[in-house]
Parts: C-alpha cells; sequence; structure tokens
C-alpha cells in the first residue's frame, strides 16, 4: 500500500486584523511555528508541505496584533532537526522562547545548550508524528529527570479523550508540568465538550495536573469557518477548570489546514468572548505564559 500523498498548504492570512479588544503589554502567543525550507529542510515522512513563513514574519504578525512575546513550536516537519526554533528564539530572546522535539536518548548536557538558545520545553507529538521519536508517553518518564532540573516542562499532542486515565498517571509519574495543545485535541465531531474523556480532562486541568492550550479551533469544529462557535463551550469550560494554567496560541501558520483560513486578530478577539474580565485575559495572555516560559 503505497503512502498517502505530502499536501501542499496554503498560506494564512497575509491582512491581520487587531483584535477587537484591548491587548495587554506582554501579551504572548504561546504557539506558533516558523518555516523555511532553504535553511531548515523538512523530512521524507512529513505529513504535509508548509509555505514559507520565517520569524520575521511572525515578529511581524505580531506587532499587527500587539503582542510582545511568542513561542515557537517545533514542527513534525522538522522532527528533532529543531534549528528552525532554536535559531528563532536565540535570535531574538526578549521576545520568543522554543519548544523543541528530542529523542529518548538526548543528554543533559543537549538539554543545557537549549536552554541556553531560548528552549524551555519539548513536545511530544502522538497525533501527527510525521518522524517524532517518542513511542509512547512512559518513554517520558526518563528524559523527565533531565528537564526538571532546567524548568522545563512538556508539551503533548494527544487526544485527551482517547485514555484519560493514562494521562492522569504520566503527569503524577514525571513530576512536571505538563501542557496540551489544541484545548485537549476532542474533536467536535466525536462529542467535544460532552466527551467523558474531555470532561475528565477537565478534572485533571482542576486538579493542577495540566495546563491548557487555547490553540487550533479549526482542527476541533465540525465548521469549515471562523468562528467554530461550536468549539467556545470546550475553550469556556478549561478557562473555567483552571484559568491560572490557561494559554493562548496562535497556532500560526496553521498548516495542514485546507479550509478557509482564520484571520488571526479575529481568532486573539475570541478572548473577549470567552474571558470577558479585563484581568482573566491578562493572566492568560502575560501572567500564565510568563510563568511557564520564563519571560
Amino acid at each position: 500500500m503505497s503512502a498517502p500523498p505530502i499536501r501542499d498548504c496554503p498560506g494564512p492570512d497575509a491582512h491581520p486584523r487587531r483584535p477587537a479588544m484591548p491587548v495587554p503589554p506582554g501579551a504572548c502567543d504561546a504557539h506558533a511555528h516558523v518555516f523555511d525550507a532553504a535553511r531548515y529542510p523538512y523530512q521524507a515522512t512529513r505529513a504535509y508541505t508548509p509555505p514559507d513563513n520565517g520569524v520575521e514574519r511572525l515578529l511581524a504578525l505580531h506587532d499587527a496584533l500587539g503582542l510582545s512575546r511568542g513561542v515557537v513550536v517545533q514542527a513534525s516537519v522538522h522532527g528533532t532537526d529543531n534549528r528552525a526554533v532554536l535559531d528563532a528564539a536565540a535570535a531574538h530572546p526578549g521576545r520568543l522562547r522554543a519548544v523543541v522535539s528530542v529523542t529518548e536518548e538526548v543528554t543533559e548536557a543537549e538539554i543545557a545548550a537549549m536552554h541556553a538558545q531560548g528552549a524551555r520545553a519539548i513536545r511530544v507529538n502522538l497525533v501527527d508524528r510525521g518522524g517524532m521519536p517518542f513511542r509512547s508517553l512512559d518513554a517520558l518518564r526518563g528524559v523527565a529527570d533531565l528537564l526538571r532540573p532546567h524548568g522545563w516542562h512538556v508539551e503533548l499532542l494527544v487526544h485527551v479523550e482517547q485514555d484519560p486515565q493514562a494521562l492522569r498517571a504520566l503527569a503524577e509519574a514525571i513530576r512536571l508540568p505538563v501542557s496540551v495543545g489544541h484545548i485537549g485535541y476532542t474533536k467536535v465531531a466525536r462529542g467535544g465538550a460532552a466527551h467523558p474523556g474531555f470532561r475528565e480532562f477537565l478534572a485533571m486541568l482542576r486538579d493542577g495536573l495540566f495546563w491548557a492550550k487555547l490553540t487550533g479551533l479549526y482542527r476541533l469544529s465540525s465548521q469549515a469557518a471562523f468562528p467554530y462557535g461550536d468549539t467556545h463551550e470546550m475553550a469556556r469550560a478549561a478557562i473555567a477548570a483552571a484559568p491560572e494554567r490557561i494559554l493562548w496560541g496562535s497556532d500560526w501558520p496553521h498548516v495542514n489546514h485546507f479550509d478557509p483560513m482564520p484571520n488571526d486578530g479575529d481568532l486573539l478577539g475570541l478572548l473577549a468572548e470567552w474571558a470577558p474580565e479585563e484581568a482573566l485575559r491578562r493572566m492568560i495572555l502575560v501572567e500564565n505564559p510568563a510563568r511557564l516560559y520564563g519571560f
């Protein structure tokens, strides 16, 4: 059986609108990617081919939205070649942090070197693997001991509803902060906010075991276009469960998404609906990422 074709991704909306709400100083986009194929080639096992959108374009987007900080997250197309995110963070230490991908054989010296370049977490992508190396959640246990002295955390891309008890056991075992992308990645078509596994994830948020990123609504929604209204209950529920451990991220440039592109200013503006209080938005955009990523 032949491998599925590698699809070319469309680019993001090139004209981001200013969000219809005040953006506090120090606000952070806690989840974005950078791509420059000439400098940072993609691996053959990837699931998609992104268009070039390098760090200068990301910073221009942040300027347009009123954001002053960001986190560049290793994309699956790069496997464990972390140069794209490390070079970006090292070149802009006041504005950017990095989340990297490592193998199970990573050393303490390698972690220390990446820390000096602005890395603050490892990403374990068990959904869109694209060659990313961890075999299972259990493989994290050995690596956690290397991360803990540097104050790092683990970022997971998992469908939380599939095995919430295994997630709970992992978080309790590794004794590190664990963030989860896309509000837990429970698709609306699989039950969304009503799924028992998602409700268990909310319980784990309340118990202090996880952080959640408000990202990738279009990856969860059954609706093809903004505002992805069927996902908003999930966002509000996560905020209510643990407002002190919620982050917002653009997921720019929205790779592996082939429906109409959202406008990034509109995505950020949804926070005004989910978190009407200015103090709560400041917690999500400024205080929480500053604490987790060490700004």
